[in-house]
Formats: C-alpha cells, sequence, structure tokens
C-alpha cells in the first residue's frame, strides 16, 4: 500500500480549510469550485470516499508520521 506524503497531506488539509473559512465567510462560486477540487484530490490521496473520511485519514497519517519522526517521544495526544 503506498503511503502519501505527510508534507502533501499537510498542504491539501490547509488548503480545505482556508477555502471552508473563505466560503463560510462568503459564498463564491469560485471558491465553491476550488473547495470541491480539493475535496477530490484529498479523497483520492487518502483513499476515502467522503471527505470527512478523508480528513480522519489524513489526521491518523500525519500523527503517525509526526510519532515516527519523533515528535511524539514521551508525548500523549489523548484528551
Amino acid at each position: 500500500m503506498l503511503v502519501p506524503d505527510p508534507k502533501v497531506v499537510r498542504s491539501l488539509l490547509t488548503r480545505y480549510a482556508a477555502l471552508r473559512i473563505a466560503q463560510a465567510e462568503q459564498e463564491k462560486p469560485q471558491t465553491a469550485r476550488e473547495l470541491a477540487d480539493v475535496c477530490r484530490a484529498l479523497c483520492a490521496v487518502m483513499g476515502a470516499a467522503s471527505v470527512e473520511e478523508a480528513i480522519a485519514k489524513a489526521d491518523a497519517l500525519l500523527i503517525a508520521s509526526w510519532r515516527t519522526a519523533g515528535g511524539g517521544a514521551g508525548l500523549s495526544l489523548a484528551v
């Protein structure tokens, strides 16, 4: 199974969040199209059927890559 590059995933999540905020502030057709494109890309990269599933998988991937890189040594993300 291919694992997406965490940098690409982080970039897509950042773009998704920015577009969601922009669309919430002022609905525009161009922003809606860009948001739909990012949602499709995020779903494709993460192998997900929905954007919600893609975000959950992306979060898990980024947490795992952070821990693998030593960022999670001795820390717990549990709330």
